[in-house]
């Protein structure tokens, strides 16, 4: 009787473990169907997926989110923008190679080499030739008045050139020498600011020029003897070119410089430049003769 009994009750657990199992099986199968199916529906939507483009109305495809992964919303841009993203990246790119001309062609200078550069700086300033042209004014012209001034410095690069508008009537304008003409002096500027000018400019600079004397003169200025380099008074150069007396600067450049200046009429900034490279020349032997004859004028 026992045996019977749990040979029923094993059976009725058998039939009840089907009963719990099979309905597990089923819905588990259904609810793995229903995943997979969704999932390629979405897969599906999301590959076919359509984007109208604004400025076109043309269709295009949009990105696959997929595979794009976490950067899908920067590659739709590109997508939607091309032009945009190539300007930008452009605009990159010419940024960086500004910045590595920049890098490349500014090298970092040492101590020594900014030193090196600001003495040849300070010497580049240091010295000056001016030179000036007049009119004859008074009687028969004899007297002279300003009427340009050109100051270069010691490369020939002009500081300043000006035409000086007359104080007194002019009676001899002398353009075959001065090139000087009524109109270039007329609408000149006045003559105490251009003296104003050149005295700020000369200030603690080595002066340079051929017979300087006559074109301070005429500025009515003075500027210190130590400090003067006149190519017109150097005793050795005379010697050299006109047997002791004094040359004229146009024999002095054809000498010395293997030039000819003056042909026809003068520029102040011509023979600025030429008395500025007879004293680069002869530099260095005119300071050691200054040095030794320091007790002189010269």
């Amino acid at each position: 009787m026992s045996e019977n009994t749990d040979c029923t009750e094993s059976k009725k657990k058998k039939k009840r473990r089907k009963r719990h199992t099979v309905p597990a099986k089923t819905n588990a199968s259904f609810i793995l169907a229903n995943v997979v199916g969704s999932n390629e529906n979405l897969n599906t939507s999301m590959e076919s997926m359509k984007l109208l483009s604004p400025t076109s109305g043309a269709l295009h495809t949009a990105v696959n989110r997929k595979n794009a992964g976490q950067n899908w919303e920067t590659q739709l841009q590109k997508n939607l923008n091309p032009d945009t993203i190539n300007e930008d990246t452009n605009g990159d790119d010419a940024v960086n190679e500004e910045k590595q001309q920049v890098s490349t062609s500014a090298p970092t200078l040492s101590k020594a080499a900014r030193l090196r550069q600001k003495r040849k700086a300070n010497q580049l300033n240091k010295y000056v030739a001016m030179d000036c042209e007049m009119v004859g004014i008074g009687l028969n012209g004899q007297e002279d008045m300003l009427a340009r001034v050109s100051i270069v410095n010691k490369r020939g690069e002009v500081l300043i050139d000006k035409f000086v508008k007359p104080r007194e009537s002019v009676t001899d304008y002398r353009t075959s020498v001065s090139g000087i003409r009524s109109h270039d002096i007329e609408n000149g500027e006045d003559f105490r600011q251009v003296q104003e000018e050149v005295i700020q400019l000369l200030q603690g600079k080595i002066l340079v020029g051929h017979a300087i004397r006559n074109d301070l003169a005429v500025l009515h200025i003075k500027h210190p003897y130590s400090n003067i380099r006149d190519t017109a008074r150097y005793k050795p150069l005379c010697r050299l070119v006109a047997n002791g007396r004094t040359p004229s600067l146009k024999r002095l450049t054809l000498v010395i410089l293997g030039q000819e200046i003056q042909t026809g009429e003068h520029n102040s900034v011509e023979d600025a430049r030429a008395a500025m490279n007879i004293y680069n020349r002869l530099s260095s032997e005119w300071e050691k003769y200054l040095k030794k004859h320091q007790h002189r004028k010269l």
